[in-house]
């Protein structure tokens, strides 16, 4: 398939972003229902479901230029964006041939692998990428091979090695992420790293997803999605930068919510690795303003009825409640008090 990129967009300073109609009905809505509570819900990886953004091994869409050029540019400033613990070398070699191999697979048109031997030849069309290196062979690519082939991907990636029954944070390239820190995660147990988040431990839901991951077959990947609240189409939104995007949250007004307020969606990607027996999280980020949203007759409604009746603790947690009265405001003359239809795709063919 041949996509239409937009490679001058921008995520900071004037924030020349933009979804086409195309673009925001494969948005991956992340409320099957009108009421949203924690759960594991973790489903197989495979092609195909509600969203076209099932559609692809690793999703490519519009904005993939757009989006790599910006990880360049968080990585320039902070290098420790993207690290990976010595021991992980394996996994870093096995996350390459896994993104390589799919990307040439379901995108053709812009990526081809082909291999002789231990000597591969890599060309990503839309980065202008022609890459000869040895597998195996670190001193054959530019960087490190997780971060080479990470740079070319959205979304961001971490490294979990499984030993004493638990999964460790080992490794990752982390720049659109929602408010944490692979610099301070690095290392970290499964339950460490989501140590901040509310109600789900008490609710066992952190103690399932681990004993499911550790049984997390080659071959299999499984998927879920995440979701919260960013002020602007801005995707680094790290610890490390606070002081540049949370000045946002102060220029939220009941004019501009529709265009400023962001339902920040993460697909979330578990693949087991072949050689390390590592896992490779892929953290797939999303961006569609309130306003977009609304154009979407079933989202406008169960935005609407889930932001209205979620709870506290939760709302503190996505970030809502210097803002969730003016984007209730905002959705309420659109929530007709109409049924919506379970699941989350659109059920528009076109807007």
């Amino acid at each position: 398939m041949t996509l239409q990129f937009k490679p001058n967009e921008t995520f900071r300073s004037d924030f020349a972003y933009g979804k086409s109609d195309a673009d925001l009905l494969r948005f991956p809505f992340p409320f099957p229902e009108d009421a949203y509570m924690y759960s594991v819900n973790i489903e197989p990886h495979v092609r195909g479901g509600p969203t076209a953004a099932f559609a692809h091994v690793f999703d490519i869409d519009e904005h993939y230029v757009a989006e790599c050029r910006e990880r360049a540019l968080v990585l320039a400033e902070d290098p420790k964006r993207c690290q990976v613990l010595p021991h992980m070398e394996m996994a870093e070699w096995d996350t390459l041939e896994l993104i390589m191999e799919s990307l040439a697979a379901d995108y053709p048109d812009h990526f081809s692998l082909t291999k002789a031997g231990d000597l591969w030849t890599w060309v990503n069309r839309p980065l202008g990428i022609q890459q000869s290196f040895t597998f195996g062979e670190a001193h054959t690519l530019p960087y490190g091979p997780f971060e080479y082939i990470t740079r070319q991907a959205q979304g961001d990636f971490t490294l979990q090695d499984q030993r004493d029954d638990n999964l460790y944070v080992d490794g990752g390239m982390v720049t659109t992420q929602a408010d944490w820190s692979l610099e301070f995660n690095i290392g970290m147990t499964f339950h460490e790293w989501h140590g901040p988040v509310p109600l789900a431990h008490e609710k066992g839901v952190f103690d399932r997803a681990l004993k499911y991951l550790l049984r997390l077959q080659y071959g299999r990947p499984v998927r879920r999605l995440n979701w919260t609240i960013t002020i602007n189409p801005r995707l680094d939104t790290s610890p490390e930068n606070y002081p540049v995007w949370g000045p946002d949250r102060t220029t939220v007004t009941s004019e501009n919510v529709g265009e400023k307020v962001h339902l920040r969606v993460e697909l979330q990607t578990l693949f087991r690795l072949p050689r390390s027996n590592a896992i490779l999280f892929g953290i797939r980020c999303y961006l569609a303003s309130v306003a977009d949203l609304a154009r979407v007759p079933k989202w406008r409604r169960r935005l609407h009825r889930v932001l209205r009746d979620l709870h506290p603790e939760i709302q503190a947690y996505k970030g809502l409640p210097r803002y969730r009265q003016m984007v209730l405001d905002h959705l309420a003359p659109f929530d007709d008090g109409a049924p919506t239809s379970p699941g989350i795709q659109s059920d528009l063919d076109a807007l």
